[in-house]
């Protein structure tokens, strides 16, 4: 996946529903975290190919991209260990963007994540429930709602905001779909996505916004450390 599709996929994508509403709900939570500061450092931890930098950059002071080393494109080069060299409490948010469900230890990465945060500063932190296998290198872990709220609270961060995207009927579209699309010829996968995606549009309506939070094929939570 390219990292302009993430930001602008067309509605031809097989991701345009989860891609479209990732990106809102991330640069949102961006928007209100720095409304009243533009000069606060931000961490991608776990950048990849950084595909909001250039909307995220005018609203901080600094952006830097962390990552492992097989990605040149990142600031800052870190192991499967997820340890930086970055000093304690050096930023004010954290990005964690579709990261979690890759690294080797998620407990690890969060302890590192509270170390290089600010006393007060915020984790914007998205990962998935239902989603099929996608290792980049690696793809470990799934969560309910339930099970993602205890593993960030288990590393002391306090949980302000828990935010479901696609609902359990639009979930199970979006498995139809990836169960069939790679079978089919090439010139057919576009009108199929296409399709597809309008259904899921449509059944995402089903499920309340509580039910979403409770049960979903991606979650966006955002959580501070501790000011003491």
């Amino acid at each position: 996946m390219k990292a302009n599709d993430r930001l602008n996929p067309n509605i031809f994508h097989p991701r345009y529903v989860h891609l479209t509403q990732l990106r809102d709900a991330t640069i949102k939570k961006i928007e209100e975290l720095t409304a009243g500061n533009k000069e606060l450092l931000l961490v991608d931890f776990g950048c990849g190919d950084m595909p909001y930098r250039s909307v995220i950059e005018p609203h901080v002071g600094k952006y830097l991209g962390v990552d492992l080393e097989m990605n040149p494109k990142a600031d800052h080069h870190i192991g499967f260990d997820s340890k930086t060299t970055l000093p304690d409490n050096y930023c004010d948010i954290i990005l964690s963007n579709q990261v979690l469900e890759h690294v080797d230890t998620p407990s690890g990465y969060l302890q590192e994540a509270l170390r290089i945060l600010k006393p007060g500063g915020s984790i914007i932190l998205t990962t998935h429930g239902y989603w099929y296998y996608h290792p980049t290198p690696n793809d470990y872990w799934r969560w309910t709602s339930a099970g993602l709220r205890k593993t960030v609270e288990d590393e002391n961060f306090i949980v302000t905001s828990f935010f479901g995207i696609m609902g359990l009927a639009a979930s199970g579209l979006q498995l139809l779909q990836d169960a069939i699309i790679n079978k089919l010829p090439k010139f057919l996968r576009p009108p199929f996505a296409f399709i597809m995606q309008l259904k899921i549009m449509l059944f995402n309506k089903i499920n309340s916004q509580p039910q979403r939070d409770r049960d979903a094929s991606l979650y966006i939570v955002l959580a501070q450390k501790p000011l003491k």
